[in-house]
């Protein structure tokens, strides 16, 4: 029976604004896109995302590269092979998984090997900002659990003590997004651990991270810039001792699932990721989440308005998404 696909490019508020070492943002651009088989319909949503070269165009075009093939019936084993991992694949390869739910009857998580979901604690994001700014939102976010500090070279060490006299109770991850040097590390990881920091998301920029492997790490340091799927894992043996999971790195699902199982066997613990975007982004996610030691699907909450229907979140507890919404 032929398939139909559709792509669409929606733009989504942010409330107040999202900011980190690259830039900030009001805006959250996604593609979605929706494969539809005689009675049953699924849909992906992902990111583009500009430190990867993609945009909301770029991504399209790349989608419709694989039009011809998925409408004649390619499966997500063909989507693997007809486009690179990224936002394109990550869209195409989520619809599929929830196009197949809805065919069959068999929810994504049962097909994916999970009996059943559990509700997830995710981290709640505090932007970039002057110290005071970063204490003022640690405040209000201070009865969550988890908080994620967007951080971003030289004045950290007073923007992670400001977020610490916010939230004093809450478990910290501090998110570099590439902006420390390997001079300023010693430093910056030393005053992590005396926080009590967690976790330290991708200190170094990508490709340039080599010292990791020979130097102390006080606090357990997770990659994310530097892996994308896993023929990129391998060289952060030794180097990194956790990845971030993001389907919009890794391609989708499928693969994001195949990453996290190998990196576990490698001894890596799992962070589930995502960019800032809608519930329907963070659906597929959820799966990730379950076999994740941290979690960080927070993206509708930064959202100033989320689709309907959405994902349920009871402040940071993340509920399984409904079929209705994905899967």
């Amino acid at each position: 029976m032929k398939r139909k696909l559709s792509v669409a490019i929606e733009s989504y508020p942010i409330a107040g604004s999202f900011v980190i070492s690259r830039g900030a943002k009001t805006e959250a651009v996604v593609v979605t896109a929706t494969l539809v088989q005689g009675g049953g319909g699924g849909r992906g949503e992902c990111v583009p995302y500009a430190r990867y070269g993609e945009s909301a165009e770029s991504v399209v075009a790349t989608i419709e590269r694989a039009r011809d093939a998925l409408e004649a019936g390619a499966d997500r084993a063909d989507l693997q092979r007809l486009l690179p991992a990224g936002a394109a694949r990550n869209a195409l390869d989520c619809a599929l998984w929830d196009l197949e739910a809805k065919l069959s009857g068999v929810p994504a998580h049962v097909a994916a090997g999970f009996e059943a979901l559990s509700p997830l604690v995710t981290a709640f994001t505090i932007s970039l900002g002057a110290p005071d700014q970063m204490r003022a939102a640690a405040e209000r976010a201070a009865d969550r659990p988890l908080l994620k500090i967007k951080l971003a070279g030289e004045g950290d060490e007073a923007r992670l003590a400001a977020v610490r006299a916010g939230a004093p109770d809450s478990a910290l991850i501090v998110d570099a997004n590439e902006s420390w040097t390997a001079e300023t590390l010693p430093r910056q990881l030393a005053a992590c651990a005396d926080y009590g920091v967690s976790l330290v998301e991708q200190p170094l920029p990508a490709g340039r991270d080599d010292i990791l492997a020979t130097m102390p790490r006080p606090v357990p340091i997770c990659a994310d810039e530097s892996v994308h799927d896993r023929a990129s894992l391998a060289p952060l043996k030794g180097r990194y001792d956790a990845i971030n999971v993001k389907l919009d790195k890794t391609g989708g699902l499928t693969e994001a699932l195949a990453l996290a199982r190998a990196a576990q066997e490698m001894g890596f613990s799992i962070m589930a990721g995502c960019m800032v975007g809608t519930s329907l982004a963070m659906a597929p996610a959820v799966l990730v989440g379950q076999i994740a030691s941290f979690v960080d699907l927070d993206g509708p909450l930064l959202l100033a308005r989320d689709r309907v229907p959405g994902l349920c979140y009871e402040g940071s507890t993340l509920l399984p998404p409904a079929p209705e919404l994905w899967g």
